[in-house]
């Protein structure tokens, strides 16, 4: 397969939404709807830079009668599109070059700017080579329900996006408050498609179908962005061979460490909010209830992610603040644990004048990597 092989009319489904909204679950029930023979491909942007999403899929691709129909390839250290077009380009082309898919969903991280997302990918050289089918965005009910959510900018604007909202975790609205979050929906975005997620296994196959059907949905939003673009001339995707090799890292930060180079731990500080995450040697086993008690105690945490070794054999974290879940899991060739928190923005000390790297750290992350040491189980 050369690398200048032309690619064309791959249906495309965007999954966006809020941090925590709940995309990982509603990306495994599109994933659950594959033909067996059918060739899937799968691109996560992370926030962070160590890459979890993709371990907490990669246990449905490893269900499949053929786990080598579905390729998931994941673009971590910052928002796909908060930066130029090149590293989205970057690894889209990879992706669909090397695997040749007959389907692709993209990811992007729940912090993402989903209309400039929108805007890469109606930009003529993807017009004959993906076609762009609904996007879909997840909303949680629990997380709408507060204000700080229902007013946040970059909560609405997935809203503003989407061409199908999935409502999950709403059990706790009453009538009147699902009647209020449909009315906030339509002044956002009127011609959004609603779709309540199955609360229940029992009643999940419903979900399914629906979902299902939004797959050969083409996208409204995306059309009409792409009409505004018609005057352009429309390209085949093509790129050089340089540009699809020995590219180590997609994204903006250092690139992942080797084995030899573990333990690893990074911190950042972007859009008000604070990351973190350590890259562990997979023999280390860590105290299973004190580590989750410790994770859930981190200030202001708004998402907590891991696959880790623990005394109780390999688990897959997934926190939200209203959605806990562990699930045990394979043997991993390491230890991952990345969290995000809400940045403290009453602190005095910070001004937008000042760069990021003069700033007093809002959090001595040195205190967190002893904490997290002292876990280890004996």
């Amino acid at each position: 397969m050369t690398s200048s092989a032309i690619i064309q009319n791959i249906p495309c489904t965007l999954v966006t939404g809020f941090l925590g909204a709940g995309k990982t679950t509603i990306i495994n029930q599109l994933l659950a709807t594959k033909p067996a023979d059918v060739r899937w491909a799968l691109l996560i942007n992370e926030f962070g830079r160590i890459g979890i999403d993709g371990a907490l899929l990669k246990g449905r691709k490893n269900d499949v009668e053929k786990p080598n129909t579905i390729a998931i390839r994941e673009v971590s250290g910052g928002c796909i599109c908060c930066t130029s077009q090149l590293p989205l380009q970057i690894a889209l082309t990879r992706l669909l070059s090397e695997h040749r898919p007959q389907r692709l969903i993209i990811e992007p991280t729940g912090l993402a700017h989903p209309h400039e997302l929108v805007k890469q990918l109606s930009a003529p050289h993807w017009q004959t080579s993906l076609s762009m089918q609904s996007v879909i965005t997840v909303l949680s009910g629990l997380q709408w329900q507060q204000e700080k959510y229902r007013s946040h900018k970059g909560f609405q604007a997935h809203v503003q996006a989407a061409d199908v909202v999935v409502i999950n975790r709403y059990e706790q609205l009453d009538a009147t408050c699902q009647q209020d979050l449909l009315t906030w929906i339509g002044t956002l975005n009127a011609q959004a498609s609603i779709i309540w997620a199955a609360p229940n296994d029992a009643s999940s196959e419903l979900t399914v179908a629906q979902l299902s059907m939004q797959l050969n949905q083409p996208s409204a939003s995306i059309s009409k962005q792409r009409a505004t673009q018609s005057s352009q001339s429309r390209i085949s995707l093509t790129l050089p061979n340089h540009l699809l090799t020995n590219v180590p890292n997609i994204g903006n930060s250092a690139a992942v460490p080797m084995d030899d180079e573990l333990p690893y731990r990074y911190h950042d500080e972007q859009q008000g909010m604070l990351l973190a995450g350590w890259r562990l040697p997979s023999h280390w086993m860590f105290a299973a209830d004190e580590l989750q008690q410790w994770l859930l105690q981190l200030p202001n945490w708004q998402r907590i992610k891991g696959v880790v070794h623990t005394s109780d054999g390999w688990q897959q974290l997934n926190f939200t603040p209203d959605s806990l879940t562990i699930t045990t899991t394979s043997a991993q060739i390491d230890s991952r644990i990345e969290v995000i928190l809400l940045a403290d923005t009453d602190n005095s000390h910070i001004n937008s004048k000042v760069s990021k790297n003069e700033r007093q750290p809002l959090i001595d992350w040195d205190v967190y990597d002893h904490e997290l040491m002292a876990l280890l189980a004996k």
